[in-house]
Order: C-alpha cells, then sequence, then structure tokens
C-alpha cells in the first residue's frame, strides 16, 4: 500500500494473507524481515507472513504457544503450556530457557510480551476457567509472579512514557491498569481502566459487544483493543473513554498490532475455532490476519534480553 492514504483508503479492511489459524494470536512486526510472527495456539504452530509476497512458513511445537517475542541478538521466545523456549527460524531448533512456573495440568501461557528493559511479561489462563491465573515477570532466567486472581489474562501494553501498563481479564470483560516502574520492573495498585457489558442468556451474539482481548498501544498512547466475539476493535484514549470502533468483517478479533515501515498498518489476527458452519461461511475471512491503515503510528516492538 501507499504511504501517503486518501480517507477511501483507511480503515479499508483485508486480509494480509490466505492461511486461516483455529487460534491467531500475538502478532508481531519484525522490522527487518518486513514480516508478521503470530501463533496458531490449538494447532501448536508459529508463523511468517511475509505479507509483500504472501510467502508462509510454519513451526510445529510440541505443545501450545500463548505468545511470542524477539529475542536481543536473534530468534523467537516462544511461551509454551511447558515453559518458555528459544526458536530459531533458521534451522528450526528449539531449545527450552526455562519451565513453567504454574500447573501445567490446569494451566498454559497466554498473551505476553517484553517490557522496554528487555524483560518478559506473560499472563496466563486457567483451562478450568478459575480465578487463579496471574501475571508473571520474566528476568534473570526464573519468572516471578507479579499480579493474580484473574480467568484469562489479556491485553498486555505500555504507555508510551512506560509510566502505565495495562492488563486484562478476557471472560470478567474488564482492563485494568497499574502504574509502572521501567527501571525496577515494579507495579504499583491494579486500577479498573475499562469494563464491557457481559452477555447475558439468550442475547443474541449480534447485540454483544465482545470482551476484550489482545491489544497494542499507539504512539499517541491509546490503547487498541480487540474485542473476541463482538466483530469490533476499539481505540480507547488514556483516560478509557471510547474513541473510535472499526467494524470488522469476522466474529472474532484476538489481537492487534502495528507493522510496515511506518508502523501504520494495523495487523489483527483472528480466530474460526467453535464458530458454526453458518458463521464460517457467512464470514470466510475467520481465522484470517486482517490489516488496515490507521492515521496514529504504533510503537516499535520491545525485545527480550537474556
Amino acid at each position: 500500500m501507499s504511504h501517503t492514504e486518501t480517507p477511501d483508503t483507511l480503515y479499508r479492511i483485508e486480509p494480509a494473507g490466505p492461511q486461516a489459524a483455529s487460534l491467531g494470536e500475538s502478532p508481531l512486526w519484525h522490522a527487518q524481515e518486513q514480516a508478521l510472527y503470530y501463533v496458531d495456539i490449538p494447532e501448536r504452530q508459529v508463523l511468517r507472513l511475509h505479507p509483500a509476497s504472501g510467502e508462509l512458513r510454519q513451526w510445529q511445537l510440541d505443545s501450545e504457544p500463548g505468545c511470542i517475542a524477539l529475542i536481543d541478538g536473534g530468534g523467537l521466545a516462544v511461551a509454551q503450556r511447558d515453559g518458555l523456549w528459544r526458536l530459531n527460524p533458521q534451522d528450526g531448533s528449539h531449545q527450552q530457557l526455562a519451565g513453567a512456573p504454574y500447573d501445567a495440568g490446569r494451566q498454559r501461557f497466554n498473551d505476553g510480551k517484553p517490557d522496554s528493559q528487555g524483560r518478559l511479561w506473560v499472563g496466563t489462563i486457567d483451562d478450568a476457567r478459575l480465578p487463579d491465573a496471574g501475571l508473571y515477570r520474566y528476568e534473570g532466567g526464573e519468572f516471578r509472579l507479579m499480579a493474580k486472581d484473574i480467568v484469562t489474562s489479556n491485553g498486555l501494553a505500555w504507555s508510551p512514557d512506560q509510566r502505565t501498563l495495562y492488563w486484562s481479564d478476557t471472560k470478567a470483560h474488564e482492563i485494568y491498569r497499574f502504574s509502572f516502574d521501567a527501571a525496577s520492573g515494579s507495579l504499583g495498585e491494579r486500577q479498573l481502566f475499562a469494563s464491557f457489558p457481559a452477555r447475558v442468556a439468550g442475547q443474541e451474539l449480534a447485540t454483544y459487544g465482545g470482551r476484550p482481548d489482545g491489544a497494542a498501544v499507539d504512539a499517541e498512547g491509546c490503547y487498541w483493543v480487540a474485542m473476541f466475539e463482538g466483530q469490533r476493535l476499539l481505540r480507547l484514549s488514556p483516560e478509557g473513554q471510547v474513541l473510535r470502533e472499526l467494524h470488522l468483517p469476522v466474529r472474532c478479533p484476538t489481537m492487534p498490532t502495528f507493522g510496515d515501515d511506518d508502523l501504520r498498518t494495523l495487523y489483527i489476527t483472528t480466530a474460526r475455532a467453535g464458530r458454526s458452519a453458518e458463521e464460517l461461511a457467512e464470514q470466510p475471512w475467520a481465522g484470517c490476519v486482517l490489516r488496515v491503515r490507521v492515521e496514529v503510528p504504533g510503537l516499535p516492538v520491545n525485545l527480550l534480553r537474556l
């Protein structure tokens, strides 16, 4: 796409590639490769899409990946059910960095990202949908529990000044924020940032706004969040107000990230697992990575420092 857009080309949503994931997650833009990495959780795959050529590569794993991060010096960190691993995309080698800091028979890693100092923050999801999941910080080869008492850890992102960390519980339909000290990696008290109505029994999906899943922050400090089952992407102000709503052609977006040379293309992973045959027939892009141009650029990704 051109880097100078008219109003018609902004918000034109299209698939970035043909591959439909069962549950696409954790999109990550690799600036040097001009490629998008992401995972398919139930299929136990890491994928790399080169949008300009349409080329797609896949790496098969032994357990479900929740998220990925670029490692300073090369390679990918993959937070899997059974721990943290280092994947070398060049030769496919796979080395464990740390075991899981939880009972892998009951939980797995989910959403996560490195902070500006190179520490990895990654949350968990509880298989039984109990509020036993938490948020961990990986530093110096060890995991430390930093926050807890939620069901589905998601929405991890930082404000541009690194003074606020965002975190959400998808099941609770809530997004939180913490004061954050970048130098020490410490968190302040958890506060409610935004909340959304839960779906009630018998409510039609068409009238349900969805629940907050993965997210990304742009250069103005606004929080872009995928609303799972809500068929929309929201841009929230630093105060939690909805500034923009992008209606999507699929029911289940999972996470946005910023990419391309100017970081003004939002790439959005989506899901098709568990959807009805009727819905999939109406939404053929379900599971594909979508892309859309926006006015405000995102922030460069942070690297994990081992």
